[in-house]
């Protein structure tokens, strides 16, 4: 228990959104609160000269979009806080869902004009499998959006999640007045293109009070009385516990261009947020409070620089003290490794860091030793599980065009799809090698990457399938069976699972339908 403490400082989350729905803005105003960075819009200057040196292919310069998972620690109300911005692109979606893997919440930021889009709703499954306890942020309410009981009734219906509102906002679009804090009983006034400070906080502890007629007229007290009566009446107070048991989700109403409704938001989030929790492994569950040391890779940045062809792996600490120089076994390699140069970031800043404790990222140099949920321990061997490979959904077929490289091919291939970005399958009893990604985006990233840094030239064939699934039966010899009547739709993954090739839904569907003693999986976990 001698960490206790640093463990308590720490809350850990991931803020995830749909495209545009305003993470990147919002994360520089928790910035901004926790003193990281002087001015809102630092980061964001910062991210441009940033990604002008660091994007190493021409397509990110082009697109000029971010591709990976952005972590700043800072510190607020004595708490250090580990943020994770992801990118909302889906095809980079993998890396997303990756990285909800290694936080303990998450924040999710809704566009009120928009409501709930595809890119949240597949995010909202990863976490529901996990039971990540989140928090909501319906953004951009100074903007004509939809009514606010309609768009919470329909986030609760996607998403499939209970919402407790925290705050309530007074209108919305130009009508848009501010927010009523109901935990804290007070109101918060809205004034465009101005920072909310302190002036604009009007304690209101009873909503029978002249003065809140005064501040905001007749017409939207009235209408304010009656929207809290029907939310204290329908929701009554926040369970916490249901919170963590990620049942329920606090909702908060809030424009973030304008700094408006974050605080509320950023306070509650360091009241009830989860501290680093216990983890599951292949042995036993790790507890953060352990003296010993374990954590896992949950991210592989590559070649951020090319001269130096650098790769970076991102652990995430799960208990014990991690420290620089000591050696930690890898489990997978049976090896030590030492670490003269980890790094923390800060507010974009990398720092050589002496230690790190449970819910602290950290980034170590690669020399192609990490995958995807490699596990570093002090001596036990076990691996972290959880850690999801997702069922891509476009694919094609590597073809070498020079057959002297067919090593360095090889070699690129296993390489760059140990990053996770993409997934590598041979065709069952053949050597046909076909790639799977979420997006198209990833195989212009794997053939130039290829060319560039191991000279091997390929082309990408595109093959008419829909969906890869991994299969198990209980029933070796109805597997055995399947297999040879579909080997053409039969190929293995890198760690030799079987995986069904469906061409379409209908093939899918029908598959699944005939075949019960087959089980048709849509995730895989990295160590089995």
């Amino acid at each position: 228990m001698k960490y206790i403490n640093e463990i308590n400082k720490r809350k850990t989350f991931a803020i995830i959104s749909h495209p545009d729905a305003g993470k990147t803005t919002l994360t520089e105003k928790f910035l901004l609160f926790g003193g990281a960075i002087q001015t809102a819009g630092a980061v964001k200057s910062n991210k441009i000269k940033k990604h002008a040196t660091s994007d190493f292919m021409e397509i990110e310069r082009q697109r000029g979009i971010s591709v990976a998972t952005s972590v700043m620690s800072f510190e607020y109300n004595g708490h250090l806080i580990n943020l994770l911005d992801t990118p909302g692109h889906k095809d980079f979606a993998e890396d997303t869902y990756r990285t909800l893997t290694a936080v303990d919440s998450v924040i999710l930021v809704i566009d009120s004009v928009n409501g709930v889009e595809a890119q949240t709703r597949r995010l909202m499954e990863v976490i529901a499998m996990r039971k990540t306890p989140v928090i909501v942020f319906i953004n951009k309410m100074d903007r004509d959006g939809k009514n606010r009981f309609e768009l919470l009734e329909e986030i609760e219906k996607e998403l499939k999640i209970n919402l407790h509102p925290s705050t309530w906002p007074i209108n919305s679009g130009k009508e848009f007045k501010g927010v009523y804090d109901l935990h804290e009983k007070s109101l918060v006034l809205f004034t465009a293109g101005t920072k909310a400070n302190d002036e604009d906080v009007v304690e209101i502890t009873d909503l029978t009070n002249e003065l809140l007629d005064k501040k905001i007229g007749d017409k939207d007290a009235f209408t304010l009385r009656e929207d809290v009566e029907l939310i204290d009446g329908v929701y009554g107070d926040l369970n916490v516990d249901d919170y963590l048991k990620g049942e329920t989700a606090p909702v908060f109403f809030g424009s973030a261009v304008n700094n408006f409704g974050v605080k509320e938001m950023l306070d509650t989030f360091v009241r009830i947020a989860p501290t680093p929790r216990p983890r599951h492994t292949t042995l036993r569950d790790v507890k953060p409070e352990e003296e010993k040391f374990s954590g896992f890779i949950f991210k592989i940045h590559a070649n951020l620089d090319p001269k130096h062809r650098d790769r970076i792996a991102f652990l995430r600490v799960c208990s014990g003290r991690f420290e620089r120089n000591t050696y930690y076994n890898h489990v997978r390699l049976h090896r030590d490794f030492r670490f003269s140069n980890p790094y923390s970031f800060l507010a974009r800043q990398k720092e050589v860091i002496e230690d790190a404790y449970p819910g602290d990222v950290v980034g170590l140099y690669d020399a192609g030793n990490f995958k995807i949920g490699d596990t570093l321990t002090q001596g036990e061997d076990f691996y972290f599980t959880g850690i999801p490979t997702f069922s891509p959904e476009i694919f094609r077929e590597v073809v070498n065009k020079d057959p002297m490289k067919t090593k360095q091919l090889e070699k690129g291939l296993m390489q760059l799809t140990d990053e996770g970005v993409a997934q590598l399958f041979t065709q069952y009893g053949g050597t046909k090698k076909i790639i799977g990604c979420v997006g198209d985006l990833q195989f212009e990233v794997i053939q130039y990457r290829l060319l560039q840094e191991y000279s091997a030239s390929v082309q990408m064939n595109s093959l008419p399938f829909y969906k890869a699934c991994w299969i198990t039966s209980k029933d070796d010899k109805k597997l055995q069976d399947f297999i040879r009547f579909k080997q053409g739709n039969i190929a293995e993954d890198k760690d030799g699972h079987l995986v069904y090739l469906a061409q379409s839904e209908w093939f899918l569907n029908t598959e699944m339908q005939n075949n019960p003693a087959i089980e048709f999986h849509f995730t895989s976990e990295v160590h089995k």
